[in-house]
């Protein structure tokens, strides 16, 4: 699908360095895009200070290449979903601060060409970082561009995960697993076993996330042929399998001291619980309107965030 910006790309409005061109960057690299990201990052570089000094410098610059490929991420993701026609099929009434793109194109705020050359601006500098922490730290190679090639398939043919119901094992995978690992691999140079099983409940408790922001999305995605898991579940039934999220996630942190060698410590990441708790229940009795979902999302988000939070000072408090 073309965007009929392309054809008013000279107006000042839109034209490059144009106030509206800066509103949309700003949109799409908002720091707060790399929430999900910094929490893993932290929770990977808790484990890494329990187990010896920290490289302050390599922390600077792996969080900067994952803000930068998180931002690069979107920008495609922006292009790709516009092309299906997802995020223009996003009515008022579904539009939430947590859910339906970033629509820097459907919001008319960027031409689709300037969304691609930032896109690939992004990436190119995020490749550049990458190469920086691979001189570093050589095995993180194969996490660093296992993680570039999830975020640009995560939209982009001909895997396009999202598209094909693969979209919350990649987010559950790159925001558990292997943000985690990867962190905690630049600074210590080696990979415990054990750090699999705290990048799975963290994991887990991502793609709780992400499920409950497909809710409000799920028409929009039904109508452009992309399979999430809400829309193979229809909104009923989603609702009810959501309520399996925080179970899941903190009856694994449960069992943590007995999988890993961490303590008890990681229990902290229990704060989070009684967020994830008021999501389900929400979710399970009000999950038609968008307006309704909303808080849902939040505590959703703010679970995550505590329970990487708790965990890692857990582990820093219990060595």
């Amino acid at each position: 699908m073309s965007s009929p910006l392309d054809t008013v790309g000279n107006t000042p409005e839109l034209a490059w360095g144009g106030r509206r061109f800066w509103t949309g960057v700003w949109r799409v690299v908002d720091p707060k895009i790399t929430l999900a990201s910094v929490a893993s990052l932290f929770l990977g570089t808790a484990a890494a200070a329990r187990d010896g000094d920290l490289h302050v410098r390599w922390l600077a610059v792996t969080v900067f290449g994952i803000f930068l490929l998180e931002a690069a991420k979107n920008m495609s993701g922006e292009l790709f979903d516009w092309d299906s026609g997802t995020d223009a099929r996003v009515t008022q009434e579904d539009r939430s601060p947590f859910s339906g793109g970033k629509r820097v194109l459907v919001d008319g705020l960027m031409t689709r060409k300037q969304t691609a050359v930032v896109a690939f601006v992004l990436y190119a500098l995020t490749a550049l970082v990458g190469i920086l922490v691979v001189i570093h730290e050589p095995r993180v190679a194969l996490l660093g561009l296992s993680g570039a090639a999830i975020a640009y398939f995560y939209h982009a043919p001909p895997l396009k995960l999202a598209y094909r119901g693969f979209g919350e094992l990649a987010v559950m995978l790159t925001y558990g697993p292997m943000i985690l690992c990867g962190a905690y691999l630049v600074q210590r140079g080696a990979l415990p076993s054990w750090l699999l099983h705290l990048g799975v409940t963290l994991g887990i408790a991502i793609s709780a996330f992400l499920f409950v922001n497909e809710l409000p999305d799920a028409r929009a995605d039904a109508e452009s042929g992309k399979r999430t898991l809400v829309v193979l579940l229809g909104k009923q039934q989603a609702s009810r399998a959501f309520a399996l999220f925080p179970v899941v996630t903190y009856g694994y942190l449960l069992a943590l001291p007995a999988l890993t060698p961490v303590g008890p410590g990681v229990w902290l990441g229990f704060i989070g619980l009684p967020f994830a708790v008021a999501a389900a229940r929400r979710v399970w009795t009000r999950h038609e309107r968008t307006v309704d979902i909303i808080p849902a999302q939040g505590w959703t988000l703010l679970s995550f965030l505590l329970l990487a939070l708790g965990s890692g000072v857990g582990l820093l408090l219990w060595r």
